[in-house]
């Protein structure tokens, strides 16, 4: 398998041009259009098509799609994928991105919600026998994987019911693309269409994500439906950071001093090395405050905790700081009823 990045090579070997074509900046570089020599999103037939391969490899699916849209666009693709073959309802977890829900609402599907649990101030993951008791009246289900707190689902089970119902299961991987290296948490190793969001937890540009499908049937929606929602200008410096990204290598190292770090600073526990979650209760905001003012800026504040977003390029200094920081500061109990509304990106039901 090719793991050089083909379009950054096809990039560096552009010559020095005159452009009479889009973008209207005119300097060429990187940021140029589908021009004779750096192929075509909507039909690839070369430096791109090669590298949706090689993602797909990677990935463990049937076809790869490159997105710069972010994963908005892959949710919007997968759901559409289910319109086209003929499913009318997808079973959908309470604390499902907005996207999902405007996604149904565009297209005419049928949200049938999970109820929404919460514990400690945040989102509890469906069980699978309370996602079976909502898919028995849907055609699909889709679950997020990891969610925002790092927190996942039972993949095995729901994807064990959804075979048993003939039913395709669908997983917003948008902050799981890392995980492809932990098959026993990655998305794709369970779902028929998936998203990864791989601006999120791997080295790419924001907005660079990819949408997956398992098998060739769907594939071949899949590739009808990324052209309903992808942007027929791409950015090719977006492009190439996905691709650079789907190939960075896994850093152990890493993720061995998260898992660490968590023990040591009294995190709380979860499955996903990347997400170091700090209770702080009410003294939330000036933990913040503080943590910034010395230069460190958290992913959130719900006004329980801080979250610490982590990626195989975090460096070891700048956790070793991070924990420097937390020493100095004090806990409060977490408010362990908050409402579900404080929850970051999720939404209810449209």
């Amino acid at each position: 398998m090719n793991t050089e990045c083909r379009i950054a090579q096809m990039l560096r070997a552009q010559k020095k041009h005159v452009s009479f074509h889009t973008p209207g900046h005119k300097r060429a570089g990187a940021d140029i259009t589908e021009l004779s020599y750096s192929d075509c999103l909507v039909s690839p037939c070369g430096v791109l098509d090669g590298a949706q391969k090689d993602i797909a490899r990677i990935l463990g699916a049937e076809r790869s799609f490159m997105l710069t849209d972010g994963s908005t666009s892959g949710i919007f693709s997968m759901l559409a994928c289910l319109r086209a073959a003929g499913k009318t309802s997808v079973a959908v977890s309470g604390f499902s991105h907005p996207s999902v829900f405007h996604a149904c609402a565009a297209l005419g599907l049928t949200a049938a919600v999970i109820d929404r649990k919460t514990a400690y101030g945040m989102p509890v993951q469906p069980s699978a026998e309370e996602a079976a008791a909502v898919l028995s009246g849907a055609d699909a289900l889709l679950l997020t994987s990891p969610d925002y707190y790092g927190n996942f689902p039972d993949l095995k089970k729901v994807s064990a019911l959804c075979a048993a119902q003939g039913k395709p299961l669908l997983i917003d991987g948008a902050h799981g693309a890392h995980l492809h290296f932990d098959p026993a948490h990655y998305a794709g190793t369970y779902a028929d269409l998936w998203v990864d969001g791989v601006h999120k937890s791997l080295p790419a540009l924001t907005q660079g994500a990819v949408v997956s499908a398992k098998l060739r049937a769907w594939g071949e929606l899949l590739e009808r439906a990324v052209k309903l929602f992808r942007t027929t200008s791409p950015s090719y410096p977006i492009l190439a950071s996905v691709e650079y990204a789907v190939k960075y290598p896994e850093n152990a190292k890493i993720e061995a001093l998260a898992e660490k770090f968590k023990r040591e600073h009294g995190c709380c526990p979860n499955a996903d090395w990347s997400k170091i979650l700090v209770p702080f209760g009410d003294f939330c905001d000036e933990a913040q405050s503080f943590i910034e003012a010395h230069g460190v800026y958290p992913e959130f504040n719900d006004g329980n905790y801080l979250m610490f977003y982590l990626s195989p390029c975090t460096k070891a200094g700048e956790l070793k700081k991070l924990g420097k920081l937390l020493k100095k500061l004090p806990r409060r109990e977490i408010a362990k009823d908050a409402p579900a509304g404080i929850i970051p990106m999720y939404s209810e039901e449209m």
